[in-house]
């Protein structure tokens, strides 16, 4: 049945983003261990709903078949933060629940145990979406932040997000359901 809605399916563009400090760029096979490191991690555990036996396999798939799918059938992309000055993945990103038509994207972020605190999550996800929006003209980016993560608060305030509002129920973590506090940056701000 023909709705009469116009439906955009696309391939997810490549993205590479550089910052004085930071490489953004889609994960490849050779960075599964790290991928893996950064997911075990007891934070990254706590606050986002990854399998908790997670190891160098699910980092794999994390980096190649999952990355590929979820690009190929226009949800998001999977991309490496990489410290500049050595070359080391310090953080994972992730777009997802991708609507070309309303040009709208969510990012995930999570950060290795040694590079926290010295912004780069903030960074990461500031150059994303930025780029997000003027290189492939979506027109909202979304964060949504686990009340009590403070962090990942502090990361949406640090990248320019606009705080809107709670999203009761709309979650899970290991611990159970939770609400999820929405953030947002639009092309708007960007003027």
């Amino acid at each position: 049945m023909d709705t009469g809605w116009p439906v955009a399916v696309r391939r997810f563009p490549s993205l590479t983003v550089e910052t004085p400090r930071l490489h953004v760029r889609p994960l490849n096979a050779d960075d599964g261990k790290n991928v893996a490191e950064v997911f075990a991690d007891k934070l990254s555990q706590r606050w986002l709903p990854v399998p908790r036996d997670y190891g160098p396999a699910e980092g794999h798939a994390w980096c190649t078949e999952l990355a590929a799918e979820r690009r190929d059938r226009g949800d998001g992309d999977h991309y490496a933060v990489v410290r500049r000055e050595d070359g080391r993945l310090v953080g994972c990103l992730r777009a997802k629940r991708t609507d070309w038509v309303a040009r709208t994207t969510e990012v995930v972020f999570a950060v290795a145990a040694e590079a926290r605190g010295f912004g780069v999550a903030a960074e990461a996800v500031d150059a994303l979406a930025i780029a997000l929006i003027l290189e492939h003209g979506l027109q909202r980016v979304e964060l949504r932040v686990t009340p009590g993560n403070v962090a990942s608060r502090r990361v949406a305030e640090k990248a320019g997000f606009t705080y809107e509002g709670l999203l009761r129920n709309a979650g899970y973590v290991h611990s159970g359901r939770v609400d999820l506090e929405a953030w947002s940056l639009v092309a708007a701000d960007l003027r």
